[in-house]
C-alpha cells in the first residue's frame, strides 16, 4: 500500500502560477474542451501556453493557473476556490512564479522592485507555497539560480525580506492562524487589488478562516468582517481593536 500511496500521490502532483494579472487573461471558457497548443499564442495566452510548458518539462501532469481554474460563473464553485486558495498552494509540489516586469539577465535587485510584490493575492501564494521558482519575462530563472526551491535561497529570501517587508523566517515557513496578526495587517496594508473586496478575501486562508465572498461590498465591510473574525479568535479583543484603530488610513482607502 504504501508504493502504491507513493506512484498516486506523484502522478497527481500538481504546479502552480503565481502571477500579477495583466490585460484579458484566458478563462475557463477560453480552454474548456480545447488543446492549449493549438490556441492562439497571443496575448496572456502565451504566459499561459509557457507555464504549462515549463510544468511539463518539470515532470508534472497537472498545472493549475487562477484565471482559468475557476468557473466564476458558478457562484458556488467560485467562493469555495477563494477559501480554499491557500491550501491549493500549500499543497502543492511547486508554484512557478512569473515576473513579467523582471527582464533576462537582470541583477540582484529586480525581484524587490517587481509589482509581483505589490499585489495582494501573491502574498498569500508566497506563504503558502512549499517550494517555489521565480522565472523572468523569457521564462528564464531568476539569476540563473537552477536550485530546486529558491526559498532555500538566502540571496533570494533576503532580497524577498527587503521588497516586501516580511519576514525571511516567515516567508521560508508560514503556517495561518492568529500568530502575528499586526504583521499581517500591516503586509497586507502596502498592497493593491483590482477589487477592493479582495484585499479582505486574499486574508482568509493566511488567518485559517473561512468567510462568505460577497462581490460588491466595500472594502471597508470585508475588512470588518473578517477583523470580527480574528477578534473573536482572540484573547486580547480590544489592544487588537486598537491597532485595527491605527490602521484606519489603510482601512478607509
Amino acid at each position: 500500500m504504501k508504493r502504491i500511496n507513493e506512484t498516486v500521490a506523484t502522478y497527481f502532483r500538481y504546479a502552480m502560477l503565481s502571477h500579477r494579472w495583466e490585460g484579458k487573461e484566458p478563462l475557463l471558457q477560453d480552454i474548456q474542451d480545447k488543446v492549449l497548443y493549438e490556441l492562439n499564442p497571443v496575448g496572456s495566452m502565451v504566459k499561459l501556453q509557457s507555464f504549462c510548458k515549463i510544468a511539463c518539462r518539470a515532470g508534472y501532469r497537472w498545472a493549475w493557473s487562477n484565471t482559468c481554474c475557476i468557473n466564476k460563473s458558478n457562484s458556488v464553485e467560485h467562493q469555495e476556490a477563494i477559501n480554499s486558495m491557500f491550501d491549493l498552494y500549500q499543497h502543492s509540489a511547486l508554484t512557478i512564479i512569473y515576473l513579467s516586469d523582471v527582464p533576462f539577465l537582470s541583477k540582484f535587485g529586480a525581484l524587490a522592485n517587481s509589482d509581483w510584490n505589490t499585489r495582494g493575492w501573491t502574498a498569500q501564494e508566497l506563504l503558502a507555497s512549499q517550494v517555489i521558482l521565480f522565472y523572468q519575462k523569457d521564462w528564464t530563472l531568476y539569476l540563473d539560480d537552477s536550485s530546486p526551491n529558491h526559498k532555500e535561497s538566502v540571496a533570494i529570501m533576503q532580497e524577498l525580506e527587503y521588497g516586501t517587508g516580511i519576514d525571511r523566517q516567515a516567508i521560508v515557513a508560514f503556517r495561518p492562524g492568529m500568530k502575528c496578526v499586526r504583521e499581517i495587517f500591516q503586509w497586507a496594508s502596502t498592497r493593491v487589488t483590482t477589487l477592493p473586496e479582495d484585499i479582505a478575501y486574499s486574508l482568509f486562508g493566511v488567518f485559517g478562516v473561512r468567510l462568505r465572498v460577497d462581490y460588491g461590498e466595500k472594502k471597508q465591510c470585508a475588512l470588518g468582517r473578517l477583523l470580527r473574525k480574528v477578534i473573536a479568535q482572540l484573547n486580547d479583543g480590544l489592544a487588537w481593536l486598537a491597532m485595527c484603530l491605527r490602521t484606519v488610513t489603510w482601512w478607509n482607502g
